[in-house]
């Protein structure tokens, strides 16, 4: 199981990927991919299928035996993005002796640092054109070989690097791609690069690209360590790894009499409220199309809601040995200890006492343990999905997620076991 998630996270380095290898395993288990613009027809018990959004997003569903308006739906979301560095337009910066770095932005909240020294490359979509100026092609890219990197300043010109040091985003963080060989090059450089990648797979040439959406990622592949290969090491496990794990515990479950959905979201990083993201209509949308299907009125849906659950998926914050005076006394989740129920007296968590209850009851079910988190009052926290969707669909609800340490680095920690653990009382949930 453990080898899968790994293969699953080198393989989606950004969310475009993320949601077309999910895609490609949702049509191997007899998921059938639908476009949200044709009629949904006719809608029957046990039929499986899926929708994406702006390429970076993705709804499954398996339709229950009993209508939607009779039983409700268990829905599990997560969401594909990760904190990052998108490619600016005109990227290029071409400097003394010839050297180039890339002009990037920063996407979410990483922890900046860890981004420095090591070997990173290129991937999201490049856009070609079409028929016609509304049908543009997009190509998917993932560059695998290291091509590029962010150099710290060497100590001897700063010698308070230890001491702390604020990075500067538009200054610090631009990586080095390569040197210009000849004047050929200058200013080409990146969209070579992307064009030898398309022309394994297609027939483009540089006129033909139009525009991009590319991030940095690193080429280091996720691995477990520990004594005995207990922990994991990767990027984007927030909230990849929920992602994988709602994943495979939809493949996973039977037939119920309950729909089941999985919803993974884009844009979370940056606030959900993208076309993409958990705060657009979309899955709405999809759900009142389903329920209209099978029963002819709208009211079907709003019965729906009522009774349906929401898992919000995103991972929490494991205790840290080094720094125990950033955690609540009594609610710090250890690596290892199972899933854990996030609650927040500010309401940027759903779970409440109600739905942390309905969760903590599935894990006792699947046999898994459980754990809590709440934020030392003196630290203040972040939000996630469940929230921000409950505004448009009034869903009951938990926020959990597996703990995790050092969330928005470049590398994050998590347990070989809480992975395995999340697994199993996903797929008892979905089998209720």
């Amino acid at each position: 199981m453990i080898q899968r998630l790994l293969h699953f996270l080198d393989a989606s380095p950004v969310n475009f990927l993320a949601v077309r290898n999910i895609a490609h395993e949702l049509e191997a288990h007899g998921f059938r991919r639908i476009d949200a613009a044709s009629p949904l027809g006719h809608v029957s018990a046990g039929d499986r299928f899926f929708v994406t959004k702006n390429d970076s997003s993705i709804y499954a569903f398996r339709i229950g035996r009993k209508p939607l308006a009779d039983q409700g739906f268990h829905m599990i979301c997560a969401h594909s993005d990760s904190p990052t560095f998108r490619i600016k337009p005109n990227a290029e910066m071409t400097g003394e002796g010839g050297i180039v770095r890339l002009n990037t932005e920063v996407y979410g909240g990483p922890i900046l640092s860890t981004w420095m020294d090591r070997p990173l490359t290129i991937a999201g979509r490049v856009i070609t054109r079409g028929a016609d100026a509304l049908s543009p092609v997009t190509h998917l890219i993932h560059i695998r070989r290291p091509l590029m990197q962010i150099s710290n300043l060497a100590i001897h010109f700063n010698r308070q690097v230890n001491d702390g040091v604020k990075l500067n985003r538009q200054k610090d963080m631009l990586p080095i791609l390569g040197f210009v060989n000849d004047e050929l090059e200058r200013g080409n450089m990146l969209i070579n690069l992307i064009v030898e990648e398309l022309n394994r797979t297609a027939t483009v040439t540089r006129d033909d690209i139009i525009d991009f959406d590319l991030y940095l990622a690193d080429t280091t592949p996720a691995c477990t360590f520990g004594a005995h290969n207990e922990l994991i090491s990767s990027g984007r496990l927030d909230d990849l790894s929920m992602c994988y794990a709602g994943l495979e515990a939809l493949t996973a479950a039977h037939d119920s009499d309950t729909t089941q959905v999985l919803a993974i979201f884009d844009n979370e990083e940056t606030g959900s409220q993208t076309k993409q993201g958990a705060g657009s209509p979309f899955l709405s949308y999809l759900l009142q199309r389903i329920a209209l299907a099978q029963s002819g009125t709208a009211e079907a849906y709003y019965q729906a809601v009522e009774r349906a659950f929401m898992i919000s998926a995103d991972n929490a914050h494991a205790f840290h040995p080094n720094y125990a005076e950033k955690y609540d006394p009594t609610n710090h989740p250890m690596l290892g200890g199972g899933p854990v129920i996030k609650f927040n007296a500010a309401q940027k968590y759903a779970s409440d006492a109600v739905t942390a209850a309905v969760f903590a009851e599935l894990c006792r079910k699947a046999g898994v343990p459980c754990q809590r988190f709440v934020n030392h009052s003196e630290v203040a926290g972040g939000s996630t999905l469940g929230n921000i969707l409950a505004s448009s669909i009034p869903l009951r609800g938990v926020d959990m997620g597996n703990a995790i340490l050092a969330m928005h680095s470049c590398r994050e920690t998590g347990s070989v076991a809480d992975h395995e653990y999340c697994v199993k009382v996903f797929t008892t949930f979905y089998n209720e």
